[in-house]
């Protein structure tokens, strides 16, 4: 057995309705004036208004930044941040999903004025400390309320990590009833994410990958692969929901400690340069790098096919079973409402070059692949998702 470490957040509450009890928590966990880090979607949903009533509640402060978009750019991380030296506030809550829950852990850091932006992209980089953070996903899908990582695009749309065991939330809170009116694609899309995360932690090349992140990714599977149907025709369901959404942070439990690799990597350009949400993407080219892994991943693929289609535990040979496994995932996109070629979204073919330029960049993930990615290959894998 290798040597490993795992982390996790200090804390996390898996209960319907915990929202209700922010006030309280937030006064042990942050303090009495705090900025909430959400987006445009959650207050026209609705969302943000009964958080703001619970807060005023307890009688704490909320200041609002709600200006996060898909991809964030370094500038809404920078106006965030701002803001908050400004007002002078106690700790960060992310509320939403991925986009504002990384541009949270971001504020929370720089904030603290002990850190600037350009010199931390990378792992292991953050050497300052960080305000108090509480992290309330509205989607079943990032797992970045677990997670040690932000992403920010720069420039011509390359996305950029900060990898740091300080982005990790001091209290990461899960309240099913938040995601009850996911529309149906959002939930099909944050859901395939989530099992793209168990898929690429399980299979993960990264010298941490260890015993317990396979248990948990192979947990959040089961979960993931049981109620993703039946969240997209029963929404209102609060089991499902809630049963995505653990499946959603126990997934990215398991890659934030055991890296994520080729599948990220090559959907990275396709939402920095397109704009496409991040579970679309991955769900885009995961059929296609799983097959270029399954040289390699076979009996990985295998052991994973029962827990997502119990139906393939029928087929005895790991071969087999992994070819299954990877047609039943493209047949999923499919059956969940999700066009599934990188042509249905008005990508030109003449721009893979420029895809697979740019995939090349992503070498934090690559080197996690378990089959070495080279520019061919990459050029190759979109060419099959075109």
């Amino acid at each position: 057995m290798n040597s490993f470490v795992f982390n996790f957040p200090k804390q996390f509450i898996c209960k319907p309705g915990a929202v209700k009890e922010l006030g309280d928590i937030c006064l042990r966990v942050v303090g009495k004036r705090v900025l909430i880090v959400t987006d445009q979607g959650i207050v026209n949903a609705g969302l943000l208004q009964p958080v703001i009533d619970v807060l005023k509640a307890a009688a704490i402060e909320p200041i609002i930044f709600d200006k996060v978009e898909a991809d964030p750019a370094e500038s809404i991380v920078l106006a965030a941040t701002g803001q908050a030296i400004a007002e002078g506030v106690d700790g960060v809550i992310g509320l939403g999903g991925g986009s504002s829950m990384d541009v949270a852990k971001l504020v929370a850091l720089l904030a603290k004025g002990e850190e600037v932006l350009e010199d931390i992209y990378g792992v292991n980089l953050v050497k300052g400390r960080r305000l108090p953070l509480i992290q309330i996903p509205t989607t079943a899908g990032t797992g970045s309320e677990v997670t040690a990582v932000a992403i920010i695009t720069v420039g011509e749309g390359e996305k950029k990590g900060v990898v740091s065991d300080q982005l990790l939330p001091d209290l990461a809170l899960l309240d099913a009833e938040l995601t009850l009116g996911l529309p149906p694609i959002v939930t099909a899309t944050t859901g395939v994410d989530a099992m793209v995360h168990a898929i690429e932690a399980y299979t993960s090349h990264n010298p941490n990958h260890n015993l317990i992140s396979d248990a948990v990714a192979k947990e959040a599977l089961v979960l993931l692969g049981g109620n993703i149907q039946a969240a997209i025709t029963d929404g209102r369901n609060l089991e499902v929901r809630s049963n995505m959404l653990l499946g959603s942070m126990l997934a990215g439990q398991a890659f934030a400690n055991s890296p994520v690799a080729a599948v990220h990597a090559l959907a990275y350009p396709l939402g920095g340069i397109y704009h496409l949400s991040h579970g679309l993407t991955n769900a885009l080219v995961l059929p296609h790098v799983m097959r270029f892994n399954q040289v390699v991943c076979a009996d990985l693929y295998a052991a994973l096919a029962p827990l997502v289609f119990p139906e393939l535990r029928a087929i005895e040979n790991s071969e087999d079973r992994s070819n299954a496994f990877i047609d039943a995932l493209a047949e999923l996109n499919v059956s969940l409402g999700i066009k599934d070629r990188l042509r249905d979204y008005d990508i030109p073919e003449s721009a893979i070059p420029k895809l697979a330029e740019d995939a090349m960049k992503q070498t934090r993930l690559l080197v996690n692949n378990p089959r070495e990615v080279s520019i061919d290959d990459a050029l190759a894998i979109y060419q099959a998702a075109w």
